[in-house]
């Protein structure tokens, strides 16, 4: 999900808090707070939500454990902070938290007018539609959709991108607007509307929650580019390296195929690349350069697995939700998930 630009005058007041909240080393108050504050979704199966202890599961929540766990060799040394589609951004500007980690997507006005850095895109998606298929029977395609009243989130990118696609393929549909998540959530399950439309993985994530799963279908096509990521604020370097190399390091595991499983025996591996990732060369710097132990990408993995592992768990082929990898596969796979080198 997706907000819409704020208005000038809070993005002026964002731009401010952003400069007061990073205008300390953010890595040091981490580690003088002894747990990273990780911003999440409120309740979205498959990338956040607490189970039925209370834990937060995840593809987003273990994001959130490979920071603590780059950060403090311990991927439990995180407070999981709930957000909705907008106090997520007053948290992160405000300070309440120091890394967003909710299906965010990167785009001009909040790397620019919010006061943000992206560290990267973890998962490439794209705005969709569900329909329930014993209501409207032998729709197969959004294009087939003139008419219907489609249940959306108000103040966001998704209600635009829905007028534009409509309107661009001259077709009609009755608006059905909510303000938050749930809403929008208990509106479609009642019937109030024919389609939901949100990210695709959002889609494959309600679909599990409803009463007859079965019965609803999501149709292919992809509306919008949504690049989702984990953001940091302005005006720190050292933080957004540690959270933009976070995220390279998980995919960098993938690449090399380190995983939780092997990541000890691949400390005595004779390949001088996994040496480096893993921190076994002397007089390594890859730690020091970021204000970490040698050892945090092998901590990182150690603790939440590498890229592939997050994924297949949560969302993918071992999760019940079981999303296709696609553009999320690794680039020397077909997809496009690459990481910078480490070294």
């Amino acid at each position: 999900m997706k907000t819409t630009i704020l208005t000038g005058v809070l993005g002026a007041a964002a731009l401010g808090f952003a400069a007061t909240a990073a205008s300390a080393a953010t890595l040091d108050d981490v580690k003088a707070k002894g747990e990273v504050a990780c911003g999440v979704h409120t309740g979205l199966q498959g990338f956040a939500a607490p189970d039925d202890q209370g834990n937060w599961r995840g593809f987003d929540s273990d994001f959130c454990r490979a920071v603590a766990a780059a950060v403090f060799g311990d991927p439990s040394k995180v407070r999981f902070v709930p957000t909705n589609a907008t106090e997520r951004f007053t948290a992160l500007q405000s300070g309440e938290i120091d890394v967003l980690s909710r299906n965010t997507t990167w785009t001009l006005s909040r790397d620019t007018s919010l006061g943000f850095n992206f560290a990267g895109v973890n998962y490439y998606d794209g705005q969709g539609f569900m329909i329930n298929a014993a209501k409207l029977p032998g729709i197969n395609s959004a294009l087939q959709l003139s008419g219907a009243a489609v249940c959306v989130q108000t103040g966001t990118t998704t209600e635009l991108n829905l007028a534009d696609y409509f309107a661009a393929n001259n077709m009609e549909y009755n608006p059905v607007v909510f303000q938050g998540f749930d809403e929008t959530n208990a509106a479609y399950e009642a019937g109030r509307c024919d389609v939901y439309t949100t990210d695709q993985s959002g889609l494959y994530a309600l679909r599990l929650t409803l009463g007859n799963p079965d019965e609803h279908v999501v149709l292919p096509e992809i509306i919008s580019k949504e690049p989702l990521g984990p953001v940091v604020r302005h005006g720190d370097d050292q933080w957004f390296d540690v959270v933009k190399w976070t995220l390279n390091a998980l995919i960098t595991a993938e690449e090399l195929g380190i995983t939780s499983e092997n990541v000890e025996e691949m400390k005595q591996s004779d390949n001088p690349e996994i040496r480096r990732v893993l921190g076994q060369e002397e007089n390594s710097t890859i730690g020091s350069a970021l204000g970490l132990d040698n050892a945090w990408v092998a901590n990182v993995v150690a603790g939440v697995g590498n890229y592939g592992e997050v994924f297949d768990r949560n969302i993918g082929q071992g999760s019940p939700l079981k999303i296709s990898r696609g553009l999320n596969q690794l680039w020397t796979k077909g997809g496009i998930q690459y990481a910078p080198p480490i070294r």
